[in-house]
């Protein structure tokens, strides 16, 4: 879409912005340009040596403006972070630049019941904390949720932790508004309510500079954290079904790992003895009273209880989604990791047949979520890595047999979740990175790859 005139020049652009948090110090802006795409050694290499020539720190919408305006002028590629704890080297700069880093942005605009708008740099947790005030809570939130940001999780995320009450993000009514500021020869602030949050949503920053973000909130519950451990995977498996089935309890996690996978989980050990397979969950207070019948048709056991507290002790929640892989490569960094979603007609034999077929060497993680009205099993499988050849063959397998794999091993937006690209966010990015400057290199059907 554009050609950069190199080498940028840096000087007048830092002189173009008074007053603007500006970091030239080479090893933190190597740190800045950086996300977890470490989890995927297919990645490792591919993005190696991948850094910005500056970070911009804006403590505002009108310093984002300006940064815009000079970015546009000088032609300098723009790459827009948040905590940078996403995973497929979304924030990382494939064309150096500058790295906008947007934490600075930290105003909770306002909390109404049901409802909140916060500035881009919020942190998830600090929303939260904020709603429960007023007996709301985020609707959902990644593992990461303490330092992740709200436009990150919008930009990079897809759903986590609450999505098996509420589905994805980017399900209708999960994002109601969107501010961004555009990339033309004179930026400008754009609105974007309703339906066209998608042209934004989930697509890596390259479409528009989020500045502030609306939500729908839940009402906030009394949260039980449980462990459950079983003596066979499968009834771990049937039973995290069941509890997603059972429309009247409510929760907001549902975990179910095989073993060896809690064995990861080092705080946890004492919960969850050697080779048996354990469910995670995260259950409003009054729901508790229903549980221990259905645990004990499963064959379960509970082993751990407690109401949670904010900030005090294990948070379990934190050993589940993508931290499990963190746990997992804590201890064996040969451990990477699938992101899959199996088909709601037949999703608990195909998770079966993928836990015999692999055994050891694909272990089964499975989290339940809505989708489409229906819960079902996404998974998290943690993967011993060999070659990437391998790696492709297991993603073929599971493609085959009918199981959606969002690939985590790749930042092309259209070879990992999304197949293929909006057409109304080619269209809207058009319109508002008229000269191809926001994070450049991502996108296929884009250019610049």
């Amino acid at each position: 879409m554009t050609t950069y005139i190199k080498p940028y020049d840096l000087e007048a652009l830092i002189n173009s912005l008074p007053g603007i948090e500006v970091i030239t110090d080479s090893s933190q802006v190597a740190k800045l340009s950086q996300d977890y795409h470490t989890f995927s050694p297919v990645l490792v290499p591919k993005l190696a040596g991948k850094v910005g020539d500056i970070v911009l720190r804006p403590a505002n919408e009108q310093e984002v403006l300006k940064i815009a305006a000079t970015c546009v002028k000088y032609r300098v590629p723009i790459t827009v972070r948040g905590a940078g704890t996403g995973n497929y080297g979304q924030c990382v700069p494939l064309h150096g630049g500058v790295i906008l880093d947007m934490t600075r942005m930290q105003e909770i605009c306002w909390v109404k019941p049901g409802i909140a708008r916060v500035e881009a740099g919020v942190k998830l947790a600090a929303l939260d904390k904020k709603a429960r005030e007023i007996r709301w809570e985020m609707r959902m939130a990644p593992s990461t949720y303490r330092t992740a940001t709200i436009a990150g999780f919008v930009a990079g995320g897809s759903g986590g932790i609450g999505s098996i009450q509420y589905g994805l993000l980017g399900d209708r009514g999960n994002l109601l508004a969107l501010k961004v500021v555009t990339l033309e020869d004179e930026p400008h602030v754009i609105e974007l309510r309703g339906d066209d949050v998608q042209k934004v949503n989930h697509a890596w920053g390259i479409n528009g500079i989020i500045t502030e973000v609306e939500i729908p909130l839940g009402p906030a519950y009394p949260w039980a954290e449980v462990i459950i451990i079983f003596p066979q995977f499968m009834a771990a498996a049937r039973f995290g079904q069941a509890i997603a089935d059972a429309d009247g309890m409510i929760k907001k996690e549902i975990a179910v790992f095989a073993s060896p996978i809690p064995q990861y989980f080092t705080p946890l050990r004492q919960y969850i003895p050697d080779g048996t397979h354990a469910a995670l969950l995260l259950i409003a207070e009054p729901s508790l009273e229903l549980l221990p019948g259905l645990v004990q048709q499963h064959g379960g056991k509970i082993t751990y209880q407690k109401v949670q507290e904010a900030g005090k002790g294990v948070n379990l929640l934190e050993f589940t989604w993508n931290h499990t892989t963190l746990h997992a490569r804590s201890v064996d960094t040969s451990i990477t990791y699938l992101q899959s979603i199996f088909p709601a007609n037949k999703n608990l034999e195909l998770v079966e047949q993928m836990y015999h077929y692999y055994g050891d060497e694909v272990m089964m993680h499975l989290e339940f979520i809505r989708v489409n009205g229906a819960a079902i099993p996404a998974a998290l499988q943690l993967v011993r890595y060999t070659t990437e050849e391998r790696l492709n063959e297991i993603i073929r397998y599971h493609e085959e047999q009918g199981i959606f794999i969002a690939n985590p091993h790749t930042y092309i937006i259209e070879d990992g979740g999304r197949k293929v690209i909006d057409p109304e966010q080619l269209k809207f990015k058009k319109m508002v990175d008229p000269y191809g400057l926001m994070n450049p290199g991502k996108s296929r059907e884009i250019g610049g790859v």
